[in-house]
């Protein structure tokens, strides 16, 4: 079920995405090399702590995981794409990463996540890194009232091919709300003018994620929740917690 929101719960998601903001900054900005990933969690707890934010990662079990995850991030290095567990590893110059980070505040949810080299970084990843940018910025764009959810997809998925760059099959975005994750799936790629019709009051997160190597397969760490790319090839994720309203998209994970 499509939950429709008010412009009042709006902006009661607005505060959420705020402090989900306030946590990705930190996060990036204590992420040095030697600093471990757990230490980087610790940072993001504190922010959520400070606004009095619940964590809706932390806990988190969905039917494919064998274990509720760990921390209040997603912590996932070079070749991890999405929920990587915030655990020892430190990190070492030249590393790709990628933090995801919710927070709810008042019984709403914001969701938005960065990715950003540590050290020095290899021109190949800041190639990926923009690239996951403007497909992100492509699916916002075409996030406007009157459309569907497929102009969303295919503006994603085409910034995606032209970069010949891989996506994860079956990863997405989704709506989000009272929860973290409502109906609808966002996919990251799609055919214009097909799929769930857009309007005012619908919050959806838009994610691309982006594999350098081209192919969509992936595969499941031991822990059954990190994702990593088959071919060992880096991997980026961006992405925002976006209203649809009639006066055109509004960021609701800025800061």
């Amino acid at each position: 079920m499509v939950e429709i929101k008010t412009d009042g719960e709006l902006e009661a998601m607005r505060e959420a995405g705020r402090v989900v903001a306030r946590a990705l900054a930190a996060v990036r900005e204590a992420a040095h090399i030697g600093v471990s990933l757990r230490e980087l969690d610790e940072v993001a707890r504190g922010v959520l702590d400070e606004a009095g934010a619940a964590s809706p990662f932390l806990g988190y079990r969905p039917s494919f995981a064998p274990t509720p995850f760990p921390g209040v991030i997603c912590a996932s290095v070079n070749d991890a794409v999405v929920h990587g567990i915030p655990d020892g590893h430190r990190l070492r110059d030249g590393d790709l990463v990628s933090i995801d980070c919710g927070a709810r505040v008042d019984g709403w949810t914001g969701d938005a996540a960065i990715t950003f080299a540590v050290g020095t970084p290899r021109p190949a990843d800041l190639a990926l890194v923009d690239a996951t940018q403007r497909a992100l910025d492509a699916g916002i764009a075409a996030a406007l009232a009157g459309n569907r959810m497929g102009d969303v997809s295919h503006a994603i998925g085409a910034v995606a091919d032209a970069a010949r760059c891989g996506m994860p099959d079956g990863f997405g975005g989704h709506g989000i709300g009272r929860a973290m994750h409502e109906d609808p799936h966002v996919p990251n790629r799609g055919r214009p003018g097909r799929g769930y019709p857009l309007r005012h009051g619908l919050v959806i997160a838009i994610e691309p994620m982006l594999m350098a190597g081209g192919g969509d397969n992936y595969r499941t760490d031991a822990d059954g929740w990190t994702l990593r790319t088959t071919d060992g090839s880096r991997a980026a994720h961006i992405e925002h917690t976006v209203a649809i309203t009639d006066d055109g998209p509004r960021i609701l994970t800025l800061p």
